[in-house]
């Protein structure tokens, strides 16, 4: 039954988007999962640095083809059904993983849970849009991130821990279980609002519009290059290269990493608000871009830092790197309302494609420095060649602040 929305069910209300906004902290636990078993993958198929890359990377394939599909069959079917099934797939996918003896096998589990988890951060956006104040978007939106950012610590030390307990196919398989239960949770709970799929505007129409919007490029571009760094380098490349680096344990360097995630789990839902209250979305973006660029470089490029400057580091650049959250107000606003999901499906797109061709790409640049040298049958890097294979991260804020400066302001958008 689809409910009106009404002050008399803001707790209902409240409760669908708590859950749909908590399948984006499973789908960023699953995301970030190789990061704290990459020598466990290595070893178990056989592979390097290149190919554990791209098996990684293969959620990120899956995820980044379906936001575009996913957008506008949110904007004319709504979230219930589109959300729990794909959970289901989620939850398959993981089991697929936690059991596959072949890379062939390892591939499609991954392919399987990037696709099931692909409806998580624009279906947690529409929920936002259809159900909560147009003019705290921004914030909410953040609020998304956060719960995020909080799977993706998760998905570092805690798990990292739950690993080493139970091997990386027993955690695995936790984490298929807990898909499926999260899908039988969001039929149970989420409802469309009464215009969801009333209108049934025609896609073809929707997606002309919407691809033909200068900002929605802009936007793009600006997420890309903003989210990029983050997947390819935390979600995957950061704990062996401060294991390396730093000399430190695996469990040491996934909670250093963890703090990257925390910082954009703060940053986001902070930047969110303050670009609500100021009614802009340019001027934080710009200044976030050069302070994240400026605190990775120094992070990969610099020195070995004494710990604690190195913690406060990491925080700075994930809380400012988090300002890609704006990229998604801010093409919102400026498309047509009927049109909000596949303009920020386009969006997410580039976002969550920045992960899939990063991860592969620095993998491929790492076994270019390869010396030959190997741990129980791992490859291992010196901490020369991650500095090397990374070094091309920081330049994406580059990116970022040239695409910036191309973006227009809403501020009509802002006071709705």
């Amino acid at each position: 039954m689809n409910l009106p929305a009404t002050p008399a069910l803001s707790a209902r209300i409240l409760a669908m988007w708590t859950l749909a906004a908590s399948t984006f902290l499973y789908a960023f636990l699953q995301r970030v999962s190789p990061s704290v078993m990459v020598e466990d993958l290595m070893r178990g198929f056989g592979v390097g640095g290149a190919l554990l890359g791209n098996l990684s990377a293969f959620y990120l394939y899956a995820y980044a083809a379906l936001q575009l599909p996913l957008g506008m069959l949110f904007d004319r079917f709504g979230v219930r059904r589109l959300m729990s099934a794909s959970f289901v797939l989620a939850g398959l996918g993981s089991l697929l993983f936690a059991a596959a003896d072949t890379l062939p096998l390892a591939y499609l589990g991954r392919l399987l849970i990037g696709a099931g988890v692909a409806c998580s951060f624009v279906g947690a956006l529409t929920v936002s849009a259809q159900w909560l104040p147009a003019a705290r978007f921004g914030m909410f939106a953040g609020l998304v991130q956060l719960l995020g950012m909080v799977g993706a610590i998760f998905g570092q030390a805690p798990l990292a821990a739950t690993v080493e307990a139970l091997g990386w196919r027993g955690a695995l398989a936790a984490l298929g279980i807990a898909g499926i239960a999260l899908a039988l949770g969001l039929y149970a709970v989420l409802r469309d609002p009464p215009h969801a799929g009333g209108s049934r505007p025609q896609l073809g129409a929707s997606l002309r519009a919407v691809i033909g919007l200068r900002d929605t490029w802009s936007c793009a571009v600006y997420g890309f290059a903003m989210t990029g760094p983050m997947l390819a380098f935390a979600g995957l490349w950061a704990v062996p290269f401060l294991a390396t680096a730093y000399g430190l344990p695996r469990t040491t360097a996934a909670g250093l990493t963890s703090l990257i995630f925390v910082g954009w789990g703060v940053g986001a839902p902070t930047i969110g608000w303050l670009s609500d209250h100021l009614r802009n979305r340019k001027a934080p973006m710009l200044v976030c871009a050069v302070v994240a660029g400026l605190m990775l470089g120094a992070i990969i490029l610099g020195p070995v830092w004494p710990l604690p400057l190195l913690a406060a580091m990491l925080v700075v650049h994930g809380a400012c790197a988090s300002a890609m959250v704006l990229s998604f107000a801010l093409v919102k606003e400026s498309n047509a309302p009927e049109a909000s999901s596949a303009a920020m499906g386009v969006v997410n797109t580039f976002v969550v494609g920045s992960g899939a061709l990063l991860q592969p790409f620095l993998g491929w640049l790492l076994d270019l420095q390869w010396n030959g040298a190997t741990l129980n049958g791992a490859r291992i890097y010196d901490p020369a060649a991650y500095r090397v294979a990374l070094a091309v991260l920081p330049l994406l804020f580059v990116v970022a602040l040239l695409a910036g400066l191309t973006m227009r302001e809403r501020r009509t958008a802002l006071r709705s």
